[in-house]
């Protein structure tokens, strides 16, 4: 069964931006998006004088004017929140915590999710990359890694590439750490987050482990379709793609903020062993309840 929102795991990690002036935090998150005044200006139907005089801050917005130039931005909800601040004004989505009867639902949802996925590993994860849950099949793959690397919270990106995680056991190491920086990158240009910031150049220090600098390059096997995660286990060497599923249209900052990453096999070898993995998961489980 899936493990899924307890104490194991610890809460999700967050940061508390300070609160900039209204102006200066405007400017920042439209620079961040690579728009000129003129192109915001049109997107919110205003002036470009009225934007401009929003940034330097001879006009005071009103809260629906917040509200429409961090929905233009496309800013995720806990910036809106910083927004909103930034102007005076109370901030308008709530951050419930992951425990929080209001989120029972989409509690139950992640943890269909992650069960009906399995014999395939998937997890879920928060905006830092912290485990939040994960079924049988992903715990199956992380025996032997150091456990000061399990003790809450998990990032599961640290896990994967920390000399002491999964970094010696996975085939194509390289290939696969520059396409986790690389999807790091897009999401700190996305929120701006600091934290993120931070994990990127801390996994970056990470040393290649030897294994990895002995491997041939991989590039060629799946580069023209997606980036594998080749990973090496009991049964072999196995072959993942994965996905990535997020909640539609949330007014929740901790649901806007829950991702599912799902591994599917890339080939029917990979297949077939996660299916092996499972039946002996499933004999052991039998053994201990008799």
């Amino acid at each position: 069964m899936e493990q899924a929102f307890g104490p194991r795991y610890g809460p999700p990690m967050r940061t508390t931006n300070p609160v900039q002036h209204f102006g200066d935090y405007l400017r920042e998150w439209r620079q961040r998006r690579r728009m000129s005044q003129m192109d915001l200006a049109l997107e919110a139907e205003i002036s470009t004088r009225h934007l401009s005089f929003l940034e330097t801050g001879r006009s005071q917005p009103s809260r629906e004017m917040v509200q429409l130039l961090s929905e233009k931005l496309d800013m995720p909800l806990r910036e809106r929140n910083v927004m909103l601040a930034s102007a005076g004004f109370a901030p308008v989505y709530p951050e419930r915590s992951l425990d929080d009867p209001a989120l029972q639902s989409m509690r139950e949802a992640i943890g269909l999710v992650l069960k009906g996925h399995d014999p395939f590993p998937a997890l879920a994860v928060d905006r830092h990359w912290s485990l939040v849950a994960a079924n049988d099949a992903l715990f199956s793959l992380v025996h032997g890694v150091d456990p000061a690397l399990l003790n809450p919270p998990v990032n599961v990106l640290r896990l994967s590439i920390h000399p002491a995680g999964l970094a010696r056991r996975i085939v194509n190491f390289s290939e696969w750490r520059d396409h986790l920086i690389a999807r790091l990158h897009h999401q700190v240009n996305v929120t701006g987050d600091a934290v993120l910031s931070a994990l990127i150049e801390e996994l970056r220090s990470y040393p290649i482990p030897d294994a990895a600098r002995r491997s041939p390059s991989s590039k060629a096997d799946h580069a023209s379709i997606v980036v594998p995660l080749k990973l090496m286990t009991e049964e072999g060497v196995l072959t993942f793609f994965s996905t990535t599923t997020v909640f539609g249209t949330p007014v929740d900052v901790t649901l806007s903020e829950l991702a599912i990453e799902a591994f599917f096999p890339a080939d029917p070898e990979t297949g077939s062993a996660l299916r092996r993995m499972a039946e002996k998961r499933q004999a052991a489980a039998g053994a201990q309840a008799v």
